[in-house]
C-alpha cells in the first residue's frame, strides 16, 4: 500500500526549561494534525519515539489532546527514536493495520542533563568516561590522520549549517558563524570545538502517516530502511558509524529505486561537523575519505549539487533526541512543498533524511533510520 505524510509539526527548539514535555508535544500534534486536516479523534494508532523522558510520558502528553483509548507505542533507539517510530508508522499503514498514524517524538534534555548526557557505566568506553563527543572527536583525528581533512574542513560543515539555521525560525541557534569563529571556540573533544557540537534543546516533532490519498500537499514515501549496527572493534576497517548508514541508505535507496545523485535534498544527523563529514560518504555523495571538502567546496551548500541540511540541522536547530529524527522529516515535507523560504532548495522533489543513534559498546551504533521521500508532481 502507497504511504503518504499527510501532516507534519514541531515545536521551537531550545532550552525551554519552563515548559514541559506535554505542553511540547501539544505545539507539534496540534500543528502536524492541523496540517494534515485529521482531528484527534482520527487517530487510530501512535508510535513515539523518546529517550531519557520517564515511563508513560507519551500518553501523560496526549491526554491532554484527548488522543486516548488507542494503541500507543514508544520506542527507544537513542537518536535514531523519532525516526524509528516513524519507520514503524509508516510500516503499520503500509501493512493495512492502521488508517491514520501518528508518529511523535520528544525530549526535554533539559530536565534531565546539566550539561551533557551522562556516559553509560555498563558499557566500557561509559565507564572510562568516554561521552559521545569523545567517541566523535577520535572519529575526526582518525579521518584526519588518514585522509587528511583538516580543521577548516570541520569548520565549513558547521558554518553552512549555523548559516542555513539563521533563517529557520525554529531553531535553537540563530546566528552565523565564520571558519575562524569555529576554530577559535572552546575546545570540547579535539579537534571538536564547541561550535562544532550540537546544543542541549528541548523540542517535540510530529508526522501524520495515512494511505495515498488524492492531496496535492500529500508526501509519498518512498522507502524507509531500519537497521541496527553490527559487531565493531578493532578489526573494523571504518570509523564507528560509517557503515551501519551506508548499509541502510542502500536498503532503502534499493526500495525506493533511486541512488543518491538522484536526492535533491538531505536532512542528516550531523550532532557533530565530522557526524556529517562520515554521514554523507556513507550515503554516496563522496568517495570514502573525500567527504571533508564537501561542504568546504560548496557542494552541499543550498545552492550546491547536494544540499545537506537546509534546516540548519543538530548543529542549529539542536538535537532532543526523541524529537530529531522527526523534525528531519518535517523539514523534507516543507522542502518538498516548497515552504521554507531563504533555506529553500529550488526544485526540490526528492528527499532523504537520515538519523543515526549510537552509544553501546561493541556494536556500530544503536540503529539508523532513512527515509525517501518524493514530492507530488
Amino acid at each position: 500500500m502507497s504511504t503518504v505524510v499527510r501532516g507534519v509539526g514541531t515545536s521551537a527548539f531550545g532550552k525551554q526549561s519552563h515548559r514541559g514535555a506535554p505542553a511540547l508535544l501539544r505545539d507539534a500534534v496540534t500543528e502536524a494534525l492541523d496540517d494534515a486536516g485529521t482531528p484527534t479523534t482520527g487517530i487510530d494508532a501512535v508510535f513515539a519515539g523518546t529517550v531519557f523522558d520517564g515511563p508513560g510520558t507519551i500518553q501523560r502528553c496526549l491526554q491532554t489532546l484527548g488522543i486516548v483509548g488507542v494503541p500507543v507505542v514508544t520506542v527507544e533507539n537513542a537518536c535514531a527514536s523519532g525516526t524509528t517510530a516513524f519507520h514503524e508508522a509508516v510500516e503499520a499503514v503500509r501493512l493495512g493495520r492502521y488508517e491514520n498514524v501518528l508518529a511523535v517524538g520528544v525530549e526535554t534534555m533539559t530536565h534531565t542533563f546539566s550539561s551533557s548526557i551522562v556516559p553509560e557505566d555498563t558499557d566500557r568506553e561509559g565507564r572510562s568516561g568516554m561521552a559521545m563527543p569523545s567517541i566523535y572527536g577520535m572519529a575526526a583525528a582518525r579521518y584526519a590522520a588518514e585522509f587528511g581533512t583538516t580543521p577548516e574542513q570541520l569548520a565549513a560543515v558547521a558554518v553552512k549549517n549555523f548559516g542555513n539555521g539563521v533563517h529557520n525560525p525554529r531553531a535553537a541557534r540563530r546566528r552565523g558563524v565564520s571558519v575562524e569563529e569555529v576554530l577559535a571556540s572552546r575546545m570540547i573533544a579535539d579537534p571538536l570545538t564547541v561550535l562544532q557540537c550540537c546544543g542541549m534543546s528541548d523540542a517535540a516533532a510530529a508526522a501524520v502517516v495515512g494511505p495515498a490519498r488524492n492531496a496535492p500537499d500529500d508526501v509519498t514515501v518512498r522507502a524507509t530502511a531500519l537497521r541496527s549496527g553490527g559487531l565493531w572493534d578493532h578489526r573494523s576497517t571504518k570509523v564507528w558509524g560509517w557503515d551501519v548508514v551506508h548499509d541502510t541508505a542502500a536498503a532503502a535507496f534499493e526500495t525506493a529505486g533511486v541512488g543518491a545523485s538522484d536526492v535533491d535534498v538531505f536532512e542528516v544527523h550531523d550532532a557533530f561537523t565530522i557526524g556529517e563529514v562520515v554521514t554523507t560518504e556513507a550515503l554516496g555523495l563522496a568517495p570514502l575519505g573525500e567527504g571533508g571538502r564537501l561542504a568546504a567546496a560548496g557542494v552541499t551548500t543550498l545552492s550546491g549539487r547536494s544540499p545537506v541540511n537546509p534546516s540548519g540541522g543538530l548543529l542549529s536547530r539542536g538535537h532532543p533526541l526523541g524529537a530529531t529524527g522527526l523534525a528531519q522529516v518535517a523539514e523534507i515535507v516543507w522542502q518538498l512543498r516548497g515552504l521554507t523560504g531563504a533555506r529553500q532548495v529550488d526544485g526540490a522533489r526528492l528527499g532523504v533524511v537520515e538519523t543515526m543513534g549510537g552509544g553501546a559498546a561493541g556494536i556500530d551504533g544503536n540503529g539508523c533510520v532513512v527515509a525517501v521521500l518524493e514530492g507530488a508532481a
